[in-house]
């Protein structure tokens, strides 16, 4: 039994629609009007498909086709479909799509399954301007909870129990969300690579056997504001240049350590003004590792080195953690599944971590839970350039479509 590719990509080109800007990229943030559209298209499709549809108090769309009663719970099958700003097409949809694909296949073969299948698309899953990514997810699981979220704001002051309600859900349906816990028996979640792993190797596709952990701080960095001419360098407490400093170490480290990225992707200066000396700067600083105590390592030894640079700089820095995640291992026995599925098929893979964080970490806190990615032609994503061949796509649906059956039959 094998997917339509045709059809798939047939969907991955139709919702990519919905936020297309001139350059043929996607800009899709949750909430936002594009968003709110593919949204109800997406309801729209599992409706026709007779699948019964709950939306949660996060606003995560799920869609269950009912089993045949002999075994209880659900396999969920699930990505996101909201998209960074100038995103491509693959990140998030194409897992999401690959469910609804899926079910379809299963259905057009009658095949049912002992459990309920489920296909489920999480809210906020990218980056967004309420600075809570993987949101649906980590509500989904009770990491975020209506007392974390009840004055959570965007940049503009819209609040976020707001937005949910346009969505569909809302800060009052949470505590129902737990209750289905127990429901969910395992998750799975196809997503493309975004690195160049499977391309280096030659192979379509990976299974993951875990997610790296995540450390986000805003930091501050004080100085002096000074007239640009008259300020000896000698007597300067410049802010931007003592940052600067900063931002080198991170690279610096993270280059000579291994299986640790860092990254500072926001800066604001103030005053910002060509003939002022910058007095202040913002930055937000991410490390992420397969480790956990590698992580922490990391965190402790760049801050160390950053306290000697604002001495000798004479500013002061301030931190503002505000995501520290850890590493997450996935299901063995899932990741043995697919792997015996694989071989079944022919089908070469690698056993890979994955240095992004995704829905599958926090659903793994509450049920099986475990990824497969699909090649990324040279590493591309979170831009429109972003591409996977269909032959690789084919190659990881089946394997999700056989492996789902599989995991039906042991579980």
């Amino acid at each position: 039994m094998k997917i339509n590719i045709d059809r798939l990509m047939m969907d991955i080109d139709r919702y990519a629609e919905f936020g297309e800007n001139d350059t043929g990229g996607i800009t899709r943030p949750s909430f936002s009007c594009a968003d709110h559209e593919v949204r109800q298209l997406f309801i729209r499709e599992l409706r026709e498909m007779g699948l019964s549809i709950t939306i949660d108090g996060a606003a995560n769309i799920w869609g269950r086709l009912r089993g045949n009663g002999r075994k209880n719970g659900s396999l969920v099958i699930g990505s996101h479909l909201d998209s960074v700003p100038n995103g491509g097409k693959y990140d998030g949809p194409l897992g999401v799509l690959m469910g609804k694909e899926i079910v379809k296949t299963l259905m057009e073969n009658k095949v049912y399954l002992d459990h309920d299948i489920e296909i489920v698309s999480f809210t906020a899953e990218e980056s967004n301007d309420f600075h809570l990514s993987t949101f649906g997810s980590r509500s989904f699981v009770g990491k975020l909870t209506p007392e974390n979220l009840a004055e959570v704001r965007d940049s503009k002051g819209q609040l976020l129990s707001e937005e949910l309600k346009k969505a569909g859900g809302g800060l009052d349906k949470y505590s129902l969300m737990k209750q289905n816990h127990k429901d969910k028996k395992v998750f799975i979640e196809l997503h493309i690579e975004q690195g160049q792993n499977l391309e280096t190797a030659g192979v379509s596709m990976g299974i993951i056997n875990n997610v790296v952990g995540t450390y986000r701080s805003f930091v501050k960095v004080i100085g002096e504001s000074n007239h640009s001419g008259t300020t000896m360098m000698a007597n300067r407490k410049d802010a931007l240049t003592a940052a600067s400093e900063m931002i080198l170490e991170v690279e610096r480290y993270c280059k000579e350590a291994a299986n640790i990225v860092g990254t500072v992707g926001s800066l604001n200066v103030t005053p910002n003004a060509a003939n002022i000396i910058p007095g202040q700067i913002e930055f937000i600083v991410e490390i992420r590792a397969d480790k956990e105590r590698d992580m922490q390592l990391a965190v402790e030894s760049i801050q160390k080195c950053w306290e000697e640079i604002a001495e000798n700089r004479g500013v002061k820095i301030f931190y503002d953690v505000f995501l520290n995640q850890k590493p997450v291992a996935l299901d063995l026995n899932l990741i043995s599944i697919l792997e015996n599925t694989a071989t079944e098929m022919q089908e070469p893979f690698l056993l890979l971590p994955s240095m992004a964080v995704h829905d599958a970490a926090h659903m793994a806190s509450i049920t099986r839970s475990v990824m497969v990615f699909v090649k990324s032609i040279a590493g591309k994503s979170h831009c429109p350039e972003e591409y996977s061949e269909l032959a690789d796509i084919e190659k990881a649906g089946n394997l999700i479509l056989n492996g789902i059956i599989n995991i039906d039959h042991i579980l």
